[in-house]
Parts: C-alpha cells; sequence; structure tokens
C-alpha cells in the first residue's frame, strides 16, 4: 500500500455520492455535496489522477443472464518465495471467471471468487489449475447459495480517517 491520499470532507462527499450514484453529471454530483460545478469537476478529476477513483461500472444482476454459480475457494499454495506468489497470481489473472483474488493471512494463502456458468464449469477451471502446475498445494471450495443485495458503498470516514473540516 502507498501513502494516503489526503482528503478533505467535500472529496468523501463526491466519493461517497459517486458509489451510489456513479452515472451522475458533474451538475448533480455539485449540486449533491455542495460545491459549485468548476471545483467539484476539478476534485473529481483530482480523485480520478491520483488513483482514488479507479473506474466506473454498473451493477449487473448476473442472475438476470441466466444460470451462474459462485463459489468461494481457499486456495494454499506450496511454497511462499515471492515468485511463487507471482506465478500463482499471473496464472489466475488469466482465467475471467476468477473475478477477484485476495492474498490473505490464516489458515490458507489466497482467497478466491469465482463466478461461473455452473458446478461443471467450476470444477473444470479448478482441475485446469491444478494442471498448470502453479503450486497449488490444496483448495477448499465453498458454493454461494444465498447472498445479501450487496453494499455498494464502503464505510468512508472510518477508512479516510481524520480530514480537514472546510
Amino acid at each position: 500500500m502507498g501513502p494516503a491520499v489526503p482528503l478533505d470532507r467535500f472529496d468523501l462527499k463526491i466519493l461517497a455520492h459517486l458509489e451510489r450514484e456513479g452515472r451522475c453529471s458533474n451538475v448533480e454530483l455539485a449540486d449533491a455535496v455542495g460545491l459549485s460545478q468548476s471545483p467539484c469537476l476539478v476534485r473529481t478529476k483530482r480523485l480520478q489522477e491520483t488513483g482514488v477513483i479507479r473506474g466506473y461500472g454498473a451493477d449487473i444482476a448476473l442472475e438476470k443472464l441466466g444460470n451462474c454459480v459462485t463459489v468461494f475457494s481457499e486456495v494454499t499454495i506450496s511454497s511462499h518465495r515471492p515468485f511463487d506468489f507471482r506465478k500463482f497470481e499471473g496464472a489466475v489473472d488469466r482465467h475471467p471467471e476468477i473475478v477477484e483474488w485476495h492474498n490473505v493471512s490464516g489458515g490458507y494463502d489466497y482467497l478466491l471468487k469465482i463466478v461461473a456458468p455452473n458446478v461443471a464449469h467450476f470444477q473444470a477451471l479448478m482441475e485446469r489449475l491444478l494442471e498448470d502446475d502453479i503450486g497449488i498445494e490444496k483448495f477448499t471450495s465453498r458454493i454461494v447459495l444465498r447472498q445479501s443485495s450487496g453494499k455498494r458503498t464502503h464505510p468512508l470516514n472510518l477508512i479516510a480517517g481524520p480530514v480537514d473540516r472546510i
């Protein structure tokens, strides 16, 4: 992790509003956060340029597209040299079904979030990963039976810590 980008309360208001309403215009955003349009646009561009805002995207209801299964897999790799981590991460990045991976502490090394059309496809993916010889020692998987509607926002005020009060 790099150093935190300094934010003030207007930056946090911009971020919070964009998390909820990513398609809003600058006019709507400025009105929502209590700034005039020009300073709001300057702040939004700065948040994009510094990488605080990584991008914008749609929240897609996968169940409306067809059948799918979401699986969380806990993966332990056999060796813990930096090269081995990079090798594993590069390999999983090549599979579009693996929508997230997290290198974690605890009883296993990685938590993968996998979205596949069905359990058979998921199983074939895991067999390919094992055959690719990318250092998987063992894995345990959990198929999601039900999920929350999903929070699309983060506790920004808690994460950013104290901010200057403009």
